[in-house]
């Protein structure tokens, strides 16, 4: 009798001691689980704006300034022609290179926006050195200007949380595109309409050079095609949504209705 309580006990603890140990395995699951979830949120990624979600027929031309500034009084004429403002984004060094065409270009009317102060490639670099790089290049503009931007494009199309989240701490937008000329690879007008012709919607945000060999001499043909389709070509601050917006998985801009 002795000896068959005993068994019985002893069963009764082998079966407790299993019964805590596969609910301490199901707790640790589940703790798992929801550490990946929040892990995931928290490393959710940041995105800057492509295009953006409208009804009005409008996109955005904008020019990276990096290289030389030879080509600037063309661009000007070309622009003021065709009655049309768009946005430079300039380089640091370039301004202190080209004070009087950053000058001539701001006194046209026309955005002048951040492109970094050395064109670094800042997925390599810190949260800090992003901001300097920012900040740097606003106060070169605002030295030749007596304005600041918030408008930001970092170079070679790079980005990451880091570079992103920096921006945004920083007030400023960050903008990519969603067309690309590819005039810094030599492309002629056509084959740069080309590349655009059948692809424009409204909210798209296009790319272009100076400094390029044939940017200067086909952007007035590029300029009215684009017009031709019916659409206004404008700055990116008159594009975008500066208030109660999101940015989609496809870096689109839309408007959050209140």
């Amino acid at each position: 009798m002795f000896f068959v309580l005993n068994k019985q006990k002893i069963c009764t603890y082998l079966v407790s001691i299993i019964t805590v140990v596969i609910l301490f395995c199901v707790a640790g699951t589940i703790g798992n689980k929801d550490e990946a979830i929040t892990t995931s949120s928290e490393n959710s990624k940041l995105l800057p704006i492509y295009n953006v979600q409208t009804e009005e027929k409008k996109v955005a031309f904008t020019m990276n300034c990096a290289w030389n500034a030879d080509d600037i009084d063309q661009i000007l004429e070309v622009l003021r022609n065709n009655n049309t403002k768009i946005t430079f984004f300039m380089v640091g060094d370039w301004i202190e290179k080209f004070p009087e065409a950053v000058k001539k270009i701001y006194d046209e009317g026309h955005e002048i926006a951040s492109h970094s102060d050395t064109h670094p490639h800042v997925n390599n670099l810190s949260y800090e050195q992003n901001i300097e790089e920012m900040e740097k290049s606003n106060d070169k503009i605002e030295k030749v200007t007596g304005t600041r931007t918030k408008i930001y494009r970092a170079p070679y199309g790079e980005y990451n949380n880091n570079v992103i989240q920096a921006a945004n701490d920083k007030g400023y937008y960050t903008i990519q595109w969603n067309l690309d000329t590819f005039d810094y690879t030599g492309l002629t007008g056509e084959e740069m309409w080309s590349r655009l012709d059948g692809k424009i919607k409204a909210g798209d945000i296009i790319l272009s050079h100076n400094g390029t060999k044939h940017t200067a001499d086909s952007l007035d043909m590029l300029l009215k095609n684009i017009k031709q389709k019916g659409f206004e070509v404008v700055k990116v601050s008159d594009l975008i949504y500066l208030n109660n917006y999101t940015i989609n998985s496809n870096g689109t801009q839309m408007l959050v209705e209140k």
